[in-house]
């Protein structure tokens, strides 16, 4: 499991590109996690930024990351911009929330 907020969402970019559908499951909120994740086969993922982290520590229960992920589809360059909101439930963080940027 992961420590922090950071390292869950690092993992999480790691998942989408691997479109690994269970583990991006298992570390969504139940509360706002979708029945089904659609991956673009054509979308070829380039690169995370940690733009910033606030909370999200060993000791915190909230925390949120500000992140740019990079990609291609068809050769054309696309970021996604995102805050993301996690939560620490029974030790383990878990997603719950985007709001792009």
């Amino acid at each position: 499991m992961t420590a922090t907020a950071e390292q869950l969402m690092r993992s999480r970019y790691s998942a989408f590109c691997l479109h690994n559908e269970p583990y991006l499951k298992l570390t969504w909120h139940p509360a706002t996690r979708p029945d089904t994740i659609d991956f673009d086969g054509q979308q070829h993922w380039l690169g995370l930024k940690i733009i910033s982290s606030h909370d999200g520590s060993v000791g915190d229960s909230v925390g949120q990351v500000e992140f740019v992920a990079r990609y291609k589809i068809h050769g054309r360059a696309y970021r996604l911009h995102e805050n993301s909101d996690f939560v620490k439930q029974n030790g383990c963080w878990q997603y719950t929330q985007g709001t792009l940027q």
